[in-house]
């Protein structure tokens, strides 16, 4: 009887699991946990940021980024910094990659500079 009872509570737990997975898409902002990095000068060779210098760079992993990769596609015939078994997609100043030895495989990054307003590149290559 326990046993019928604990199967019984999984599959509902799955299947609310399932359902908020599912859930259709209604116009609001949904959290999601984000990678940053403020700094001035260049990504390769940031410094902290100054009151003249202020750029904010982007890391995105998990489902986000690889709806976002599904969405900027195709891959780049030849990429920088690429290996065997990473794929590499690039739109505008967005980047993402999908690397199958990676823990979370799918990452995304994008860039601001925030004095200028202006979308740049969030990674080096």
């Amino acid at each position: 009887m326990k046993t019928r009872v604990v199967i019984l509570m999984v599959t509902m737990l799955c299947s609310l699991v399932a359902l908020a997975a599912s859930k259709p898409w209604d116009g609001t902002f949904a959290p999601y946990t984000v990678h940053y990095l403020m700094y001035s000068g260049q990504l390769g060779d940031s410094q902290p940021p100054k009151r003249t210098e202020r750029r904010l760079s982007f890391a995105i992993q998990g489902q986000l980024a690889k709806e976002m990769f599904d969405a900027i596609g195709p891959d780049l015939k030849l990429a920088c910094g690429t290996t065997l078994g990473m794929r590499q997609r690039e739109r505008g100043d967005v980047d993402c990659s999908y690397d199958k030895d990676e823990k979370d495989p799918y990452t995304c990054h994008f860039g601001i500079d925030l004095l200028k307003g202006k979308s740049m590149a969030g990674a080096t290559c």
